[in-house]
C-alpha cells in the first residue's frame, strides 16, 4: 500500500514537471519596443513563449531617416513573416557609388546588397515590425514605463506601482537603457565616438528644378562621397519622392549636451561648399537638418544579471556605428539566438539559455562593431594619405560585409548549442561565470577578415591584436 501511494506521488511529481516545468511556455518580458525589442517579441512567439513588451513612449513618430538591414537579418524576418513587407520599403537600387568629395568621380561601386542590404526609411521599417508584432496578437503596452527590477523573480514595476512577472526580462531599451545599469551593477555614460552627423530626410520635390541633382533623383541610388575626416551618404527612395543626405563631420562638445539638435544649414553649406556640385546643390536647397551626435557605449564584460534572469539585447548591450550599416541586423540575430537558446535549454534553465546567448554573441557583434570602425577610418583616410599623382585602389575604400550577410544565427545556434552549453553548465556547476573578455585589458581590437563564405582569413593586419586572459565575474 505504501509502495502504491509512492508510486502514484511520484508519477504526479513527474506529471507536474512535465507539464509546469518543460512544457509550459516561458513568460518573457521584454523592456523597449524599438526595432530590436520588436525583433525580440517575434523571435519569442515563433519559439512558442509568452510575449509582453512594456514602451515608456505612449505613440512613434516617423523619425529618423535611412536605415539598412543586411540579409542576415532578413533571412530570419522572412521566417517571422514580415519579409515582403521590408523588401516593399527599401531602396531598389542594384549598386552604391562611393565617389571622390571635390568632382564626385566613382572610385568604386558596389553591389547594395552587399554593403547595406535593403536601405528604406528607418521609420517605416520600425512600423513594419510594430505591425507584424501586433498581427501576431503580442501584447505591447506602450506609455508604460518601467522604473525597477527585481532580478530575482524576476520583475518590473511600472511608474504606477503595478509589478508584472516573468521567467525572463530582456533589456531591449536602446543605448540609454536602464536595464543595462541593473546588469552592470553601476550607471556608464555613452560617450562620443569623436563624431557627429548632420541629417536631412525630405520630399525629393524640392530638387525637381535643380539641374544639377538629376542624375541622383531620377531613380533609386545610393552615394557616397568621402573625404578627409568625413563622408556623406546620400539615397534617394521611391523613384526620386523622397531624398535624404547624412553628412558626418568631426564633434569635439560634450556628451552632456544635447544628442540631437537642429542643425545650422549655413555652417553645412560652408562646410562642403567645394564638393561635387551635384550634391552641394542637393544641400544648398535643403531647408532644414539634424546634428546628431554619434555616441557609442564600451562593450562590457557580460550581459546577464547575476541571476541570469536579466538579458539585455541590441544597444543596450552592442550599438554601432552608422558605418557598420548592423545596428538593426545584429540585434535581430541577438533575439533569434536568445530565442532559441531559451527553447533548447527548455523550461527553467534561464541561466544556461542566457549564458549561451552571450557566449555565442560577443565575438560576432564585436566583429560588426570593429567593421565599422575599419569602414569608416579607411574613407576618411584613404585620399589624405594617397601619394601625388596615384589613384585610389577601389578595394580600399569597398564595404567588407559579405561575411556578415551569409550568416545565418539559428544555423549557428544549433551547430554551437551543444558544445557551448557544456562549457556553460560546468561554469554553472561551480559557481562561477568567466566574462566576456578581461576589463583590465579591454576587449579585442582585432578585426578578423572574412572570406565571402563567413570562414576566417589569415591576414589580420586591419587592427592590432590584444591577448586577454579569462577571469571569474560574479
Amino acid at each position: 500500500m505504501v509502495r502504491s501511494e509512492v508510486s502514484q506521488n511520484t508519477i504526479s511529481l513527474i506529471k507536474y514537471y512535465v507539464l509546469n516545468v518543460f512544457l509550459t511556455p516561458n513568460l518573457v518580458i521584454i523592456i523597449g519596443a524599438g526595432l530590436g525589442g520588436c525583433a525580440a517579441a517575434m523571435a519569442m512567439h515563433y519559439q512558442g513563449f509568452h510575449v509582453t513588451v512594456f514602451e515608456k513612449i505612449k505613440k512613434f513618430l516617423r523619425l529618423g531617416d535611412s536605415l539598412g538591414l543586411g540579409e542576415n537579418a532578413l533571412k530570419l524576418l522572412k521566417r517571422w513573416g514580415l519579409h515582403e513587407q521590408l523588401v516593399k520599403i527599401g531602396n531598389r537600387s542594384p549598386n552604391m557609388n562611393i565617389r571622390r568629395w571635390s568632382d564626385g568621380k566613382i572610385l568604386a561601386t558596389q553591389p547594395l546588397m552587399d554593403m547595406a542590404g535593403y536601405i528604406g526609411h528607418r521609420g517605416d521599417y520600425h512600423q513594419a515590425f510594430l505591425d507584424r508584432v501586433a498581427e501576431l496578437g503580442i501584447d505591447i503596452k506602450m506609455g508604460h514605463n518601467v522604473i525597477s527590477f527585481n532580478e530575482e523573480k524576476p520583475s518590473i514595476t511600472l511608474e504606477d506601482g503595478r509589478e508584472f512577472e516573468a521567467d525572463i526580462i530582456i533589456g531591449a531599451d536602446g543605448i540609454k537603457s536602464q536595464t543595462r545599469e541593473l546588469v552592470l551593477g553601476f550607471a556608464d555614460k555613452p560617450k562620443s565616438s569623436g563624431y557627429a552627423c548632420y541629417r536631412a530626410y525630405f520630399k525629393g520635390d524640392i530638387l525637381r528644378s535643380v539641374p544639377q541633382c538629376q542624375p541622383i533623383l531620377e531613380r533609386d541610388c545610393v552615394n557616397i562621397w568621402i573625404g578627409p575626416d568625413t563622408h556623406l551618404v546620400q539615397n534617394t527612395l521611391r523613384d526620386g519622392e523622397e531624398f535624404n543626405w547624412i553628412l558626418t563631420h568631426k564633434d569635439d562638445e560634450d556628451i552632456q549636451e544635447s544628442w540631437f539638435q537642429p542643425g545650422d544649414m549655413n555652417k553645412v553649406r560652408e562646410s562642403i561648399k567645394d564638393w561635387d556640385p551635384m550634391i552641394v546643390s542637393a544641400v544648398n536647397e535643403t531647408r532644414e537638418c539634424l546634428d546628431w551626435k554619434i555616441c557609442y557605449r564600451d562593450p562590457i564584460p557580460t550581459w546577464v544579471s547575476k541571476s541570469h534572469k536579466i538579458a539585455l539585447l541590441g544597444d543596450s548591450c552592442h550599438a554601432h556605428l552608422p558605418t557598420s550599416a548592423q545596428g538593426a541586423s545584429q540585434a535581430t540575430e541577438s533575439a533569434a539566438v536568445l530565442a532559441l537558446c531559451l527553447k533548447l535549454a527548455g523550461k527553467g534553465n534561464i541561466p544556461l539559455a542566457t549564458r549561451v546567448y552571450e557566449k555565442l554573441r560577443f565575438e560576432r557583434v564585436r566583429q560588426a562593431q570593429l567593421n565599422g570602425e575599419d569602414v569608416r577610418d579607411r574613407w576618411h583616410s584613404c585620399l589624405k594619405n594617397l601619394e601625388e599623382g596615384k589613384e585610389v585602389d577601389p578595394e580600399d575604400v569597398k564595404m567588407k560585409n559579405r561575411w556578415l550577410y551569409v550568416f545565418d544565427a539559428e544555423k549557428e545556434t544549433l551547430e554551437k548549442w551543444d558544445r557551448v552549453s557544456a562549457i556553460v553548465k560546468k561554469e554553472l556547476a561551480e559557481g562561477k561565470v568567466t566574462p566576456l573578455f578581461d576589463s583590465s585589458t579591454g576587449p579585442t581590437r582585432n578585426l578578423e577578415l572574412y572570406d565571402a563564405y563567413g570562414n576566417r582569413k589569415a591576414d589580420t593586419k586591419l587592427i592590432p591584436k590584444k591577448q586577454q586572459p579569462v577571469t571569474a565575474v560574479h
